[in-house]
């Protein structure tokens, strides 16, 4: 008894330093300084405290340095540098792009569930699946197919949906029913299925909860601060590891399924009727069931969560600033009821409003690549080979630096300029690497043109016919949180109101 007495006495006193730092980095979680590093640990405490906000955390260390980057030392020695210096941007995604790719961290991470799908791979691997994707995405049959795609699932299943909710006064989670019409959208779009997602009963789709199960548990392996812990439980299949399985299992499973069914139907018929992209990819000869897998299933999960993120935080934006919503209504209310394309691409005042709303709410508000050999940044940071390095497209759309002294006010004309002769707007398009929201240089986003299509024709056919009208208190801004893309903690609870004509 007396030997365990002074066991714990000793244990206690060689952890009290640990603790006390614990206790200080737990009080000062709010700093905005660059984390205190210690040995071995490094900034484990910093990063401990800040877990549940690593990005408003990142964000306000950032807004701190004078070239708008820093180094965070993680436990072993591991370094992350993280950066909204748009030279850096450019340099990493654009003139050193050879220098600057994935990397083992990432690709391990995502392996299990993306496989070699073009968001996975780098070199030749992903230059032969990027000229594929590009050469399918610059087709007009395939931009009819997705205007057709989001026009049915927006009039036949989103609109009488709100229209039902408007009509029973009832309050709904508005940011749940965004990412249900983008996910019936993206399934249509990649494998030409329809998981049925939104319809009014608001159904558990099996697809659709396994794959929100996977990349919720991607992401935390992502961001764990002992990541060998995750591997731990996946070499012993317990705990969120052997969920993650699971997840995973279903989701390829399921794709590989609708491959095979796709293949079939293709060796029957020697052509198939659909447009979607597993067709095409199989129509012109790409028959490996593990390559079409893998390339869908990356584009489903940028398609899946982007748009719908955009448009949550969008909707609540405008809510707070009702003369914008005037001003996109009156320009939504000059268009045809059913805009053509070219008609949605005219939405100038629109488009604005949706690239001020990613300024402050970016679908992916962090992204990492990994240095293949040493290295140095414009603004002097020294890089060496094996560090992740992370541009902040949250933390530039922040920074004064970068945006003005007025950065946080939600101005959609600093996009616009106005035609002395017409009148009328036209759109200031911005340096893609002080708005990297689309990512740039040679991974630039292929679905940029569709995602505003998309958004647009929603902004138009919701605003037309109804005010979406938030339960929470006016001036409360919700909590951002970050899983592999954003999301508003504990949804968007709105009500809608229909318009008075």
């Amino acid at each position: 008894m007396i030997i365990d007495l002074e066991f714990s006495t000793s244990l206690l006193i060689c952890l009290l330093p640990f603790l006390l730092i614990l206790f200080i980095n737990l009080f000062n979680s709010k700093s905005t300084k660059i984390p205190k590093s210690y040995p071995i640990i490094g900034s484990y405490f910093s990063i401990l405290a800040n877990k549940h906000r690593r990005i408003q955390w990142t964000s306000d260390v950032i807004q701190t340095t004078t070239n708008l980057t820093f180094t965070l030392i993680r436990p072993f020695g591991f370094r992350q540098i993280f950066t909204a210096n748009p030279s850096n941007v450019q340099y990493i995604l654009k003139t050193h792009f050879h220098i600057y790719q994935k990397g083992h961290v990432f690709k391990s991470t995502m392996a299990d569930f993306l496989g070699d799908g073009i968001f996975n791979v780098d070199g030749e691997i992903w230059k032969y699946q990027r000229q594929v994707a590009s050469h399918e995405f610059n087709t007009k049959s395939l931009r009819k197919f997705v205007e057709t795609v989001v026009d049915t699932e927006l009039n036949e299943r989103l609109i009488p949906f709100l229209a039902v909710a408007a009509a029973e006064k009832k309050v709904v989670d508005f940011q749940d029913i965004l990412q249900r019409f983008a996910f019936d959208n993206i399934c249509k779009i990649a494998f030409g299925y329809d998981p049925a997602y939104l319809l009014p009963s608001l159904p558990q789709a099996k697809f659709a909860v396994a794959f929100e199960e996977a990349v919720k548990l991607s992401s935390e392996r992502f961001n764990a601060i002992l990541p060998f812990l995750w591997k731990i439980k996946r070499h012993f299949n317990f705990g969120t590891e052997k969920k993650f399985k699971i997840a995973v299992d279903e989701v390829r499973q399921f794709a590989k399924q609708l491959v095979k069914e796709k293949q079939r139907e293709l060796n029957e018929k020697s052509s198939l009727d659909s447009v979607d992209l597993l067709s095409r990819f199989l129509s012109v000869g790409h028959t490996d069931e593990d390559f079409v897998t893998d390339i869908v299933i990356s584009f489903i999960l940028a398609g899946r969560d982007t748009t719908s993120a955009a448009l949550t935080w969008f909707f609540w934006l405008i809510s707070e600033h009702p003369v914008v919503e005037s001003s996109i209504l009156n320009e939504i209310k000059s268009k045809s009821e059913s805009p053509v394309y070219n008609e949605v691409k005219e939405m100038i005042y629109t488009h604005a409003s949706l690239c001020e709303s990613m300024r402050f709410y970016p679908p992916v508000p962090i992204d990492s690549k990994t240095a293949t050999e040493d290295n140095v940044l414009p603004d002097g940071t020294f890089v060496k080979k094996g560090t992740r390095v992370s541009y902040h497209p949250y933390a530039m759309g922040r920074a004064d630096k970068l945006w003005g002294k007025d950065w946080d006010k939600f101005k959609p004309e600093r996009w616009l300029d106005r035609d002395e002769v017409t009148g009328n707007w036209n759109f200031v398009t911005k340096d893609m690497y002080t708005y990297p929201v689309f990512q740039a240089g040679p991974r630039i986003c292929l679905g940029k043109e569709m995602a505003f299509l998309q958004m647009k024709r929603v902004v138009a056919g919701v605003l037309r016919r109804f005010k979406v009208v938030p339960v929470t208190e006016k001036g409360v801004e919700p909590v951002f949180i970050s899983y592999l893309t954003a999301k508003m903690k504990g949804g968007f609870h709105v009500t809608i109101e229909e318009r008075d004509h």
